[in-house]
C-alpha cells in the first residue's frame, strides 16, 4: 500500500520533488517495519511524519540517508531518489549520501571530548577527503548562524560542548549537520527532550530553514506538526495511511483513521 490515488489529490503535481520514495520496504531481519511506502518530498519545504509509537516513522526516516543499513540484519528494498538518483544504487557511497542528506537525532549527540567549534567542524574532514576546499572558520560561523546559535556561543567556541544547555546542544547538532551544506535535513523528534522555550527556538529554526533546504521531521506532537510543516504523512503499522498538505490533513483528512488519530481517539 503506497500513496493511494485518492490521497494524491492533496499533492501539488507542479511542486518539484527533492526526494522520491518508491515501493520502499525496510526490514529488521525477517520483520518488515516499513511496508511498500511511496512518497514524494517537495524541495524547500517541511514534511512532518506522524503516527503512533512503533509505526515505522523513525525507521522510514533512517532509510532516507542509508542510516537504516548500519543496524545489524537491517536491509531495504525499493528506491529512494535524491534529485532523480537512487541512493541505494550499487555504485553510490553511503557516506556521500549522508553528506547531502543530514540527520539530527532525538537526543542531542554533542561529542563530549570536543569543543563547540570541533563539534560543528567534525564532518568537514569528509569534504576535504573528497577534494573540496573548506574554510573551517567560515563554515563553522555560517553553520552556527544558520542554527541561530552564533550569538550565544561566539565567545565560547573553544569550550566544551557539554557546557551548553540541552536546547543549545540540539541546535549545535543541527549546526553540525548544516556545516556539511546538505540539501535535505532529517530531524527525528528533535524537541522531545527539550523544554518549551528550547522547543520554540528549534521550531523557529525549522521555519527559517524551509526557505533554504528540504526538511523531513518525525514528531509525536500533533500541534508541532500543524505549526511547522507544509506537508504531513500519517503512518500506521509501517504504511502510509494518508499524505497531503498539512492544512488538509488536520482539517479535512480523507481517511477516518487519520481523523481518529489526529483527534486522539487512538495512538
Amino acid at each position: 500500500m503506497g500513496v493511494a490515488p485518492a490521497l494524491a489529490s492533496g499533492w501539488d503535481p507542479d511542486a518539484p520533488a527533492r526526494m522520491e520514495v518508491r515501493s520502499l520496504n525496510a526490514y529488521f531481519g525477517g520483520v518488515r517495519a516499513v511496508k511498500d511506502v511511496s512518497l514524494a518530498v517537495p524541495e524547500r519545504s517541511v514534511t512532518a511524519i506522524i503516527g503512533p509509537s512503533g509505526c515505522g516513522k523513525s525507521t522510514f526516516l533512517r532509510t532516507l540517508n542509508r542510516m537504516h543499513e548500519t543496524i545489524s540484519l537491517a536491509r531495504v528494498s525499493g528506491e529512494v531518489l535524491l534529485d532523480g538518483n537512487d541512493i541505494y544504487a550499487p555504485s553510490v557511497d553511503p557516506v556521500s549520501v549522508r553528506r547531502h542528506v543530514g540527520m539530527v537525532f532525538q537526543r542531542p549527540t554533542a561529542f563530549p571530548t570536543m569543543s563547540i567549534r570541533g563539534n560543528v567542524a567534525a564532518g568537514l574532514s569528509v569534504l576535504r577527503a573528497a577534494g573540496e576546499k573548506v574554510d573551517e572558520e567560515d563554515r563553522v560561523e555560517e553553520a552556527l548562524r544558520r542554527a541561530a546559535l552564533w550569538d550565544e556561543v561566539k565567545d565560547r567556541l573553544e569550550e566544551s560542548a557539554l557546557g551548553l544547555s540541552g536546547g543549545q546542544q540540539q541546535r549545535l547538532c543541527i549546526a553540525r549537520a548544516l556545516a556539511m551544506e546538505p540539501t535535505v535535513l532529517l530531524l527525528d523528534e528533535p524537541t522531545s527532550a527539550l523544554d518549551p522555550i528550547s522547543t520554540e527556538k528549534v521550531e523557529d529554526l525549522v521555519d527559517q530553514l524551509r526557505h533554504e533546504i528540504t526538511v523531513v521531521i518525525v514528531t509525536h506532537n500533533m500541534q508541532q506538526a500543524a505549526r511547522i510543516s507544509d506537508y504531513t504523512a500519517f503512518f500506521y503499522k509501517g504504511r502510509i495511511v494518508e499524505f497531503g498538505p498539512t492544512d488538509q490533513i488536520f482539517t479535512n483528512p480523507s481517511r477516518k483513521q487519520t481523523e481518529d488519530y489526529i483527534t486522539g481517539r487512538f495512538g
